[in-house]
C-alpha cells in the first residue's frame, strides 16, 4: 500500500503548460499594454461623471423646460400616431448624464441577442450606482421602511408610462403581488417571505407591502431584480384568469401550441413568443420583430429619461441582434468589427485575438472589471447519497487538500494573463464585509500537504495504479460535471483536475447541457459541479449568500441541497443539518430582518469567516478582466466598469445615452 505523494507533471502536460505561458506572454507582447493599470473592484469612480454617484436629478431641477422629438418619431406624432414627446414624458422626467458628451439620434446598432440585455437594460423601481454599493431612486421616487421592517411603503414618480403609452401606477405592484406572486399557478413554490404578505393601495402612485416578518433587503431586490415585480396590468389581465373567462382563455392559448395559460402568459412577460404580442416595456428598446436568427427592437417611443439638453432618450433608433449559438463564430465576428458592442459569451483567453483586430477591424477593447467572486468555484456535494464518498467531501481535511493542490498563480497566467486575482469565493474588495483573510484562505499551492491531508483520512494507493482509495479498498473516483457558461469553466476544470490527478485523486470530468445541470444539480444527483461566485456586492450578498448559507435550492449552487430544503421548509423535508450549517442560517436569519446596519455587516462577516474557515465551495482565480468590445463608431461606453449579475452588467452606465456616430 502505498500513502500517494505529489507526482511530476507528466512529459504532456508540462509541454501544454510550457505552450500555453509562453503563448499568453507572446501575444501580450505583440498587442501592447492592454489591460488597465487597476485591478478589479478598484475602479477610480473619478472616471465617471459625478452626477451618477448620486440620484439623478430632473428636468426641473436643472431648469430643462423644452424637449426634443427623436426624427425617427417625427413622422408618427405628425399622423397623430404617437402624441408629441411632452406628452409622452413623465411630468418631471429624470436627466441622465452621458460618459462623454450628449450623442446624435439615429442609426441601427448590430449586437450579439446574447448581449441584448446588456444594450437593453432593466428599468427597475430602484437603481444601483456604478461602484455597486448604493441604492437609488428610479420609477420609484421613494421609499420608507416602518413597523421594524414589516412595512414598506412606495412612491412612484409621476407620468411615466410603459411603451404602450399606459401610466405606470400602483396598481401594477398590486397586480403582480396579488396576481402572480401568491397565485399557485404562476407561483407554485414562492419565496416563504412573500407567503402571507399583503399588499395596499395608498393612491395610484403610492403602494405598501406588510410583512408577517422583517423583510428590509426587499430594497436589494427592487434594485437588482425589481423588474420582476411590477407588471403592465391593464395589458396583462387579458392574459390572466382571473379577468378573463378560463375556458375561452385556454382554448386560445392551444390554438397556438402553448400546454397551459401559465406557459402563454410567461411567453409573452418575458418575451420569449415567436411574435407580439408581448408585454409592454420601460426599457429603452422593445422587441418588435423575430426570426430564427435575428430579433429587431425598435426605441421605446414613451422611455421616461431625457439628457441634459433634453432630448429624450434613447439616441440609437434600432437594435438589430443576430443570434448566434457558436462561441467561437461569435468571438471572430466580434473580433473582426461585425457588431457595434458584444461582451457576454466573450471569453478572458481571448483577449489577444481581440486586439489583434482593434488594429484592423475598427473597434475598441475595453476591460471591465468582473464581480465574481470566483470565476469558477467547486462544489462538492455535501449532501450526497453515497456514503462513503459523503464522509470525504464532509471531512474538512478533503477540502483542504482540493484547495491547496491547486496551483492558482499557474492558472492566473495561463488564463488570466495575470490580472486575475487568486482567491476563495467572498465578496468583492470594496464591500463591507470584506476582509482579506477571507479571499486568501487556503490559497497557497502546497500539494505536499494536500498529500498528507489525504493520507491522515486513510485515502492511499492500495493497488498502486497511482489513485487513491477509499480505506476499504474501494476505488475513490468522482465525476465532475460542468456546464461551460459564462465563465472560462473548461479550461479551468482541466488545469484543475491535473493538479489533483498529481495528488493521487481520480476526478473525471463530464460536460453537460443546460436541462441537464438544471435537472440534476436541483436534484443533488451531482457527485461534484462548478460554477461562477457571483452575489458579491452589498446590494446582493445580504439577499442571496447561496455560496455561504444553504438557504437556497437551484442549478447554480447544489452543494447542500437537503440542508437548504430543510430550512426552506421549516423541518418539514429535507435533512436537519449539523450544527454549523444550522448556525449559518441562524446568522442569515437575523441578517436578513434586521433594520440595524451595525448588526448587518456583524452577522455578514460571520457567515464569510465561517465559508473561509470551512471551504463550503473552493475557488479559483476571481476579481477578473471582463472584455468588452465595441465599434469605433458608438460612442458613451465607459472605459471602465464592474461587469456581473449583481448590478445587471451595464445598467448603471446607462446604455440609453450611447450613440452611433454618423
Amino acid at each position: 500500500m502505498l500513502a500517494v505523494t505529489p507526482a511530476q507533471k507528466t512529459p504532456h502536460e508540462k509541454q501544454f503548460l510550457r505552450l500555453s505561458l509562453w503563448a499568453a506572454g507572446l501575444l501580450s507582447i505583440t498587442t501592447g499594454l492592454w489591460f488597465a493599470t487597476s485591478t478589479a473592484a478598484e475602479i477610480d469612480p473619478s472616471i465617471w461623471p459625478t452626477s451618477w454617484l448620486t440620484r439623478a436629478q430632473t428636468a426641473s431641477e436643472l431648469q430643462i423646460k423644452v424637449f426634443h422629438e427623436p426624427p425617427f418619431l417625427q413622422q408618427q406624432v405628425k399622423n397623430g400616431e404617437l402624441p408629441p414627446v411632452m406628452d409622452r414624458l413623465p411630468l418631471d422626467p429624470m436627466v441622465l448624464e452621458p460618459t462623454t458628451t450628449n450623442g446624435t439620434y439615429g442609426g441601427t446598432a448590430r449586437i450579439f441577442e446574447s448581449d441584448w440585455n446588456m444594450f437593453n437594460p432593466v428599468e427597475n423601481p430602484l437603481t444601483i450606482d456604478p461602484t455597486v454599493a448604493h441604492i437609488f431612486p428610479n420609477t420609484i421616487k421613494e421609499w420608507e421602511i416602518s413597523n421594524e421592517g414589516r412595512t414598506i411603503t412606495f412612491k412612484l414618480r409621476t407620468g411615466i408610462k410603459w411603451s404602450n403609452g399606459e401610466p405606470l401606477d400602483a396598481d401594477d405592484f398590486i397586480f403582480f403581488h396579488r396576481h402572480q406572486i401568491l397565485n399557485p399557478e404562476l407561483t407554485p413554490v414562492p419565496d416563504p417571505r412573500w407567503i402571507g404578505s399583503k399588499s395596499e393601495k395608498i393612491d395610484d402612485l403610492t403602494f405598501r407591502y406588510h410583512f408577517n416578518e422583517p423583510f428590509p433587503l426587499l430594497i436589494n431586490l427592487m434594485a437588482q431584480l425589481g423588474d420582476y415585480y411590477v407588471t403592465p396590468s391593464d395589458y396583462m389581465r387579458q392574459f390572466h384568469p382571473d379577468f378573463v373567462n378560463r375556458e375561452a382563455l385556454i382554448k386560445k392559448i392551444r390554438q397556438e401550441g402553448y400546454i397551459s395559460w401559465m406557459a402563454y402568459y410567461n411567453a409573452i412577460r418575458l418575451w420569449t413568443r415567436n411574435q407580439p404580442p408581448l408585454m409592454p416595456t420601460l426599457r429603452p428598446f422593445q422587441l418588435i420583430k423575430r426570426t430564427a436568427t435575428h430579433k429587431l427592437y425598435d426605441r421605446n417611443a414613451y422611455y421616461a429619461k431625457i439628457d441634459s439638453l433634453g432630448q429624450q432618450l434613447p439616441y440609437i433608433d434600432q437594435i438589430s441582434a443576430e443570434i448566434i449559438e457558436n462561441q467561437d463564430v461569435l468571438a471572430a465576428k466580434a473580433a473582426t468589427g461585425q457588431v457595434d458592442f458584444a461582451a457576454f459569451e466573450l471569453k478572458t483567453q481571448d483577449f489577444p485575438l481581440f486586439k489583434l483586430g482593434e488594429k484592423t477591424a475598427g473597434i475598441q477593447v475595453l476591460v471591465w472589471n468582473r464581480l465574481h467572486g470566483s470565476d469558477v468555484i467547486i462544489e462538492p456535494n455535501l449532501n450526497i447519497k453515497d456514503k462513503l464518498l459523503r464522509a470525504v467531501f464532509n471531512d474538512i481535511r478533503f477540502r483542504k487538500a482540493l484547495s491547496v493542490a491547486i496551483n492558482r498563480d499557474e492558472m492566473n497566467s495561463i488564463i488570466y494573463f495575470n490580472k486575475g486575482v487568486p482567491r476563495q469565493p467572498t465578496v468583492i474588495p470594496t464591500s463591507r464585509f470584506f476582509e482579506p483573510e477571507f479571499a486568501s484562505a487556503y490559497t497557497q499551492y502546497d500539494p505536499t500537504q494536500a498529500g498528507t491531508w489525504l493520507n491522515e483520512m486513510n485515502l492511499i494507493d492500495r493497488d498502486e495504479d497511482g489513485f487513491r482509495d477509499y480505506a476499504n479498498g474501494d476505488k475513490l473516483t468522482i465525476t465532475l460535471e460542468f456546464l461551460d457558461f459564462e465563465t472560462p469553466k473548461n479550461i479551468t476544470l482541466e488545469l484543475v483536475t491535473s493538479y489533483w490527478r498529481e495528488v493521487g485523486l481520480d476526478i473525471r470530468l463530464k460536460e453537460v447541457d443546460p436541462a441537464l445541470q438544471t435537472s440534476r444539480a436541483t436534484a443533488g444527483l451531482m457527485q461534484m459541479t462548478v460554477w461562477h461566485a457571483d452575489r458579491t456586492t452589498d446590494i446582493l450578498f445580504p439577499f442571496q449568500p447561496m455560496w455561504y448559507v444553504p438557504m437556497h435550492i437551484g442549478w447554480e449552487e447544489s452543494h447542500w441541497n437537503d440542508w437548504a430544503t430543510y430550512y426552506l421548509s421549516q423541518g418539514l423535508r429535507g435533512e436537519k443539518p449539523p450544527a454549523d450549517i444550522i448556525q449559518l442560517q441562524t446568522w442569515w436569519h437575523e441578517l436578513a430582518r434586521s433594520t440595524d446596519p451595525e448588526r448587518v455587516t456583524e452577522l455578514g462577516k460571520k457567515i464569510l469567516r465561517s465559508t473561509a474557515e470551512n471551504l463550503w465551495t473552493i475557488g479559483m482565480i476571481g476579481l477578473a478582466p471582463q472584455p468588452v468590445i465595441v465599434s469605433k463608431r458608438l460612442k458613451n461606453v465607459t472605459l471602465q466598469g464592474y461587469w456581473g449579475w449583481d448590478n445587471r452588467w451595464t445598467m448603471p452606465y446607462h446604455p440609453a445615452t450611447w450613440y452611433l456616430e454618423k
